[in-house]
């Protein structure tokens, strides 16, 4: 199975000479296509900074991050856009531009990523809305839509360019128990029908369920892997 993402003795500081303090700790992982990791651990134990690393938001200090083929070690800026632009992103707070209707905020990160003409990119950024259910709601406003649909809306904007790897922080923290498992879902039948991986950052102990394997940290460290028994009884490996 492809290997998206390899971490090598990953360490990561904040601040620099006397006021630099560490925030990651010999960090090792590897993220197989196809598979669904959720990362774990009290606030403040790394893990949206491990995702933001990951994601080419932040540069690397110390040790060896290669995504999508691309090594990020002292990497360009150039290099890091180059990875962000084929990941896609789910935040807490689905960062939707309430000017926008959904199917204006879905097409223009087509419209970022490739270059097709607006007909194009309408049309497939429809299809995407309409996989995540939100067919009849192409033309609402963000404030027009729930906070399920909102995420869902967001969904469809990180996926309509097919990227290999998704990174979602905190998706389902402000909304219900049923909504959150729904767009979990959601997102994973997508992801698996694209032959992406997805690497989730959460405190939602109702999604665990659905995950291939469970990345615990504390204190800036990778405590425990463990890997999901499915309801079929057949353990998923990464390779």
């Amino acid at each position: 199975m492809e290997m998206l993402v390899e971490i090598r003795n990953l360490n990561h500081y904040f601040g620099s000479g006397a006021l630099s303090h560490q925030v990651l700790f010999d960090i090792n992982l590897e993220v197989y296509a196809g598979e669904i990791i959720i990362l774990m651990g009290p606030s403040g134990s790394g893990k949206t900074t491990l995702l933001s690393l990951i994601g080419g938001l932040r540069s690397l200090l110390e040790g060896n991050l290669t995504v999508l083929g691309q090594n990020l070690h002292n990497a360009s800026e150039d290099r890091r856009i180059w990875v962000r632009r084929r990941i896609g992103y789910i935040f807490q707070e689905h960062n939707l531009l309430q000017f926008m209707t959904a199917l204006q905020n879905v097409q223009m990160s087509v419209e970022l990523h490739e270059n097709i003409s607006s007909r194009e990119a309408s049309a497939k950024s429809e299809a995407m809305l309409n996989a995540v259910g939100l067919g009849d709601r192409l033309h609402y406003y963000p404030k027009n839509l729930s906070g399920g649909q909102k995420q869902r809306v967001a969904i469809a904007r990180a996926l309509v360019n097919h990227p290999k790897l998704i990174l979602a922080d905190e998706p389902t923290a402000a909304l219900d128990s049923k909504t959150g498992r729904d767009v979990v879902e959601l997102m994973q039948g997508l992801a698996k029908q694209q032959g992406a991986a997805i690497l989730i950052v959460t405190h939602d102990n109702r999604i665990l369920h659905l995950a291939d394997r469970i990345v615990r940290m504390e204190d800036g460290q990778i405590l425990k892997q463990s890997h999901q028994v499915k309801h079929n009884s057949e353990q998923t490996s990464p390779c």
